[in-house]
């Protein structure tokens, strides 16, 4: 299943950058395991966006209660699951298995 997740700061700039190489190596190792697809800030610079992939949304809320911005209580997490009925050709069936994909021009 693939989820949107938005962090949302709730603390000033200088406290989301003591914590923000941590997050990044925290998000660097979710990606190599294959649960984070993509992942950014936002602009304007209020928090961040992830598309991620796990089993259910019980897989996902573990997940993401590790995150350093989590643990240290610097975000608001909001997720949406998605169900995918299409997909670009390129992206991968495994993260979107019941999605039509669609070839580019």
């Amino acid at each position: 299943m693939l989820f949107a997740v938005t962090l949302t700061y709730r603390t000033p700039p200088a406290q989301i950058d003591e914590h923000l190489g941590p997050h990044r190596a925290w998000l660097a190792d979710r990606t190599r395991a294959g649960h984070v697809l993509v992942a950014g800030p936002l602009d304007p610079p209020t928090g961040g966006l992830i598309l991620a992939h796990g089993e259910d949304r019980a897989a996902l809320d573990a997940l993401m209660a590790s995150d350093p911005f989590v643990v240290h209580g610097l975000v608001d997490v909001t997720v949406l699951a998605v169900s995918p009925a299409l997909r670009h050709a390129d992206f991968p069936a495994r993260w979107a298995a019941t999605a039509q994909a669609v070839a580019a021009a």
